[in-house]
């Protein structure tokens, strides 16, 4: 069992940026995709961005494409979400997954086995 922690959110202006952190205890972490989600108040969790084994391979939603930033330290054991230009619409509760996903899985909730207990991110002025 992996158990990834997240943390970094906070209460923000638009326009400004936060960086999000997953961590994790398990030894198997650097295998796994890891993505981040996002659910604001009365919406369905959705897609913001994933990260294979590689930093370089990367997948954004297009709300975010340009603004937001997903990678791994040189460890791999904790996974970045840099978010710059954020605006009041990416106001939610930010989750870390994780999990051994195909690369057409990646965008959907359910192909992720491992989640954090989400870290919540205000953008308001």
């Amino acid at each position: 069992q992996v158990h990834v922690v997240e943390s970094g959110g906070g209460l923000v202006q638009p326009g400004d940026s936060l960086r999000l952190s997953c961590t994790t205890s398990g030894r198997t972490f650097r295998m796994h995709v890891v993505g981040w989600f996002r659910q604001a108040a009365g919406k369905e969790r959705e897609f913001v961005a994933a990260t294979w084994r590689s930093s370089e391979a990367t997948a954004y939603a297009d709300s975010v494409n340009g603004r937001f930033t997903v990678y791994r330290d040189a460890d791999g054991k904790t996974v970045y979400l840099q978010m710059n230009n954020l605006e009041p619409e990416d106001t939610a509760v930010y989750y870390c997954a994780s999990g051994l996903i195909s690369t057409i899985s990646v965008r959907s909730t359910r192909a992720y086995s491992n989640w954090g207990q989400g870290t919540q991110v205000t953008v308001s002025s």
